[in-house]
């Protein structure tokens, strides 16, 4: 059984981040104090990771609430530009 540890999310949210950019190399995820995940990608790739109207990203999100309801976190997701 895999336990939901901080290190995971860092890693879903860099997988997914990855799948969806042109160019994955220069995705870079990090976690913050306060249960903060930056996602940095590529200037070209910002909007395929935020999606129309911010749909991609509120998914995003959604994924992380769900994924920090186990281990009773509240984690944050920052896109940065």
């Amino acid at each position: 059984m895999m336990t939901e540890s901080s290190g995971d999310v860092r890693t879903l949210v860099e997988l997914i981040a990855k799948s969806l950019v042109d160019a994955p190399g220069e995705v870079f995820v990090e976690h913050l104090d306060g249960d903060v995940i930056e996602l940095e990608v590529a200037e070209n790739d910002v909007g395929k990771v935020i999606g129309r109207q911010g749909r991609t990203v509120r998914a995003l999100r959604a994924l992380l609430s769900a994924a920090g309801v186990r281990t009773h976190k509240r984690y944050t997701l920052d896109v940065i530009e």
